[in-house]
């Protein structure tokens, strides 16, 4: 099964935190974590610093959850091939119609800037959605597996190249779409104890055992005092650990 570097969520409030952070965690060549750029700094600053990320040798996953009309999220996701990036994000709630007009799009400026196809991957339900939400804000019966199953589906038939979902709804997911289905996962927590806005949350190694293609972690590593050590420390727990195929 392929099995990612972890993902770091540069979730930062301004570009000197997130350059010291990219010049922290570009020490080990060796074992570099893929980095996550999402909504606040990609609009606070741009590509701009997709591309200081990458000058440091990282692998990007901009995750912007594009949702809009087919023709719009085709035209941006157009754009967003031209970064040179390793991973983007749709949300699977759009469609798909809407997701294959974003896959053409990217396949279209990736091709035309001389890149690499990034990995296109669909949110299904965020890892802060439960099922008093699911059932009273977003009107949707059923269970939230129900609900996330049904988008990783949809994701698999429009050709995207897996999901992004808690681990513990990766068993279901594997049970609807074909073998080579990425399935990434976020609400990562070494310390169950704390979940902070999550909540469907797993340890490092439970992801692992879950089948996990890669983990998208945050504030466990940027806001640990140190943050190299944190991450080498989850870095073992999810690939070289006992149970880590």
């Amino acid at each position: 099964m392929e099995r990612f570097e972890p993902i770091v969520a540069i979730d930062v409030p301004d570009k000197r935190k997130a350059v010291q952070l990219f010049d922290r965690l570009s020490n080990d060549t060796d074992h570099m974590p893929i980095i996550k750029i999402g909504m606040e700094l990609f609009y606070a600053f741009g590509p701009g610093i997709i591309k200081q990320a990458k000058e440091r040798g990282f692998r990007i996953f901009l995750d912007l959850k594009a949702h809009d009309i087919p023709n719009t999220v085709e035209r941006a996701m157009a754009q967003v091939g031209r970064l040179g990036v390793a991973f983007v994000t749709v949300h699977a709630a759009g469609g798909s119609e809407m997701m294959k007009a974003g896959l053409r799009g990217l396949k279209q400026g990736a091709a035309e800037a001389r890149n690499s196809v990034p990995k296109m991957l669909a949110i299904t339900q965020l890892t802060s959605i439960d099922e008093e939400i699911l059932h009273n804000e977003q009107k949707i019966n059923g269970s939230v597996m129900e609900s996330v199953q049904n988008y990783a589906r949809l994701a698999d038939e429009s050709g995207l190249a897996g999901v992004v979902c808690s681990a513990k709804e990766i068993s279901a997911i594997r049970e609807v779409t074909n073998p080579d289905f990425l399935c990434i996962t976020p609400g990562i927590r070494p310390d169950l104890n704390t979940h902070d806005d999550q909540k469907r949350v797993v340890t490092p190694k439970q992801a692992a055992e879950m089948g996990s293609n890669g983990i998208v972690v945050g504030r466990p590593i940027t806001q640990s005092d140190d943050p190299v050590a944190a991450y080498k420390e989850i870095r073992h727990e999810f690939l070289e650990g006992e149970n880590a195929d």
